[in-house]
This record gives C-alpha cells, structure tokens and sequence, in this order.
C-alpha cells in the first residue's frame, strides 16, 4: 500500500533496504550461530547516516523523529531482528540526553551516538525489578562533587558493546518511585564492569551482559535532568521507544510472510504447487492482513507522536501490543507453511520464530502494555464524562 512517504522519508527506507539485502541477509545465519556482534553492519548504518534520524540537525541528526527510524526499523527488522536490535538499543539508550539532558550534555554525546563512534544502551531492568520498575535497588549517593553508584542490572541490550550507559539508580529510598534518577555512566567509569554474555533463545546477534556498579563514581553533572524524575524519563524514553519494537515486529513479519509465499509457490505436492490449495492460501492471506494492518497502526502510531508527544502513551501501547503479537503468529505460521524445512535451520523461518518472541517481552511486555492502554482508556473516559 502506498503510505505517501516524502521523497527524504522514502530514500531512508531504499538506503535501509539496501543495507538490509546486502549486509545484514547474507550475514544473519552466521552471526546468528556465533552468537557475534554485528559490528560490520552496524558500521554501514552509521556511514549511511542512518544513527542520526531522530537527532536534531543541531548535534549533527538527519532532523527527523519517531517516524523515520521506524522507517529504518522495519527494514533492518526485516533482515534481522538481532542486528535490528542492537541499532535500536542505541536509540532507546540516548532517549534520556535527547529528552532531558543539559545543553552541555547534548554537545557531548549525541553527536558521538550520531557518528557511530559510539553506541549507547538503557539500563533499568534488575533481578527484582522488570515489569515492576519500583524494585530498582541501584543506589546513587551524591559525595561532594561526585556520584556513587551501586547495584547490579540485568539483562541490558548492548551491554558490554556501548560506551555510554543512561542508567537509573534510587537517590531517596524514602520517596519511593519519585526518589529515582537517572545517570550518564560510561564505559570508562571506575567500578563499573559487566557481567558474561547472556545465552538467548534468538536475538543472538545482540549482546545482553549485566551491568555491576561497585562504588562505581562519576561526575555531579552526569545527572539527566532533575533529581528525582527518573520514573517520568522512564515512561517518556519508552513511550517513544516502543513504536520501533513495533516497526521491528512488522519487518519480521513481512519477512516471514515473503518466505512463506515464495516455499509455497515452489513447493510441489500431489502434483501441484501448494499454494493452490486453499487451506494454505487462507493461511498466507491472513497472514498479509495482519502485516498490512500492523504497518499501518505503527505508522498512524509514530505520527500521532510527532504531532502530540503530550499523549503518547496509548498509541505507542497498541502499536507494540498489535505487532508484536502478529510477528509471533506470522512467524510460526510460516513455519507450519513450510512444515518440516521450516523447523530446519537452513531455513529462515524458524529463527524468525525464535527472534519474534522476544519482541512480546522487551521494553515492557505485552501484558503490561494492555495495562496501559486500559488506564488511558479509563482516563479518556472519565474526563468526558
């Protein structure tokens, strides 16, 4: 369908196809199997310019928003959700300076991010502490002209890849979720270390280490914003992050449905080419439906952001509920398509079945996300009423 891209928004998704159908394809079996960071690739997306696009032109960005990198999401999706991932996280982990970070801040390290000198990463998840946000035990107390930090993270994308780590840490046990804030660590910082590489079902290409925090110091400035807004910077860095999730799972999507076309076209029995017969091709169509309907919800979602950030919540919700969902069932019915081959490893599907399910988990899970559309909805309601 057609989505009346500008001639800007349709060359970002040529430059991300082509980087998709010439690097990162023909790559996604071995790094998948070598469980090896995509360092390669990940170096022709920051030479293609493509680190930039939700930075302002004033740090050296494309200019654009929400909108463009899920542009670019849907298409490295499409190759490979573990590469696709480990560009993502590097957004998701600079939200925070982008949103609420200082002037001085900003100078410094987004255009490193927009260069692809360096790569960030967002830590907020801990052993106790997940869909639960308020179990955090990361401490930070300020020491004269110093933060010390202390604590573990867990499970953190681009762990041990990145340089620039936006961690959130409790700085007033007392006021419970408004005594959080958030800190720029990097990857220098004394006591700060990283745990091993964790195992994963898919995604493989990315990293996931622990973060560790042992009296680890840094600066007074690094505080992002206020002392305790980190909760609030939380929700808005995944609010806007959540569409590309959402973008990721519509490229997986369309990937998985393409392979499923094109095995059924070929593939010959009782004298015919399986897609003839009709339990297949109400199969394949219902698969196409719900591709072209998640592509256009995170569409319509990361515009509706760009043009109203001040309720984003919902939108950025439903799109990563709807996609995400659909990249799971699209991924393991183009498995069942291709029946025993799809179960095979020479095939795509199956590791497209392995990435999608992450998709429902990271950056709040799906069970969540209907916890959020709910109280919007519960919201909208009781203001009309």
């Amino acid at each position: 369908m057609d989505y009346f891209l500008t001639e800007e928004q349709q060359m970002i998704v040529d430059v991300a196809r082509q980087i998709t159908d010439e690097l990162i394809i023909p790559q996604r079996a071995e790094l998948d199997e070598k469980e090896e960071f995509p360092h390669e690739i990940l170096g022709a997306i920051a030479q293609a310019d493509l680190f930039g696009l939700y930075v302002p032109e004033k740090y050296g960005g494309y200019g654009g928003g929400c909108f463009e990198i899920v542009l670019a999401l849907e298409q490295f999706g499409r190759g490979c959700v573990g590469v696709a991932t480990s560009y993502a996280a590097s957004a998701l982990g600079i939200y925070p300076v982008l949103l609420s970070g200082s002037e001085e801040m900003k100078d410094k390290y987004l255009p490193e991010i927009v260069s692809g000198t360096k790569r960030a990463a967002f830590a907020l998840t801990e052993a106790n502490a997940g869909s639960d946000a308020s179990g955090i035990q990361t401490t930070a107390v300020l020491d004269g002209d110093e933060w010390v930090l202390n604590g573990t993270k867990q499970w953190i994308t681009n762990g041990g890849e990145a340089q620039i780590y936006t961690v959130v840490a409790i700085t007033d046990k007392s006021k419970g979720a408004r005594g959080a804030s958030m800190f720029v660590v990097e990857d220098t910082d004394p006591g700060f270390s990283y745990g091993p590489k964790e195992k994963k079902l898919g995604i493989r290409a990315s990293a996931t280490r622990e973060l560790v925090f042992k009296d680890c110091r840094i600066p007074k400035d690094r505080l992002v914003g206020r002392k305790g807004m980190g909760f609030i910077m939380v929700m808005k860095t995944l609010d806007l992050s959540r569409p590309g999730i959402a973008a990721l799972g519509v490229g997986l999507g369309q990937a998985a449905l393409d392979e499923a076309v094109v095995y059924a076209k070929q593939r010959v029995q009782f004298g015919r080419p399986i897609i003839s017969f009709q339990a297949v091709q109400h199969m394949l169509a219902d698969m196409a439906i719900e591709v072209e309907a998640s592509r256009a919800l995170v569409y319509n979602a990361a515009k509706h952001i760009a043009a109203h950030p001040e309720s984003m919540s919902k939108a950025s919700s439903m799109c990563k509920v709807f996609a995400t969902d659909m990249a799971m069932k699209v991924a393991t019915d183009a498995v069942q398509v291709l029946a025993g081959y799809g179960y095979m490893r020479e095939y795509p599907v199956e590791k497209m079945m392995r990435d999608a399910k992450i998709l429902q988990i990271y950056e709040g899970t799906n069970q969540i996300q209907r916890n959020v559309i709910g109280q919007e909805l519960n919201k909208e309601y009781t203001r009309n009423s």
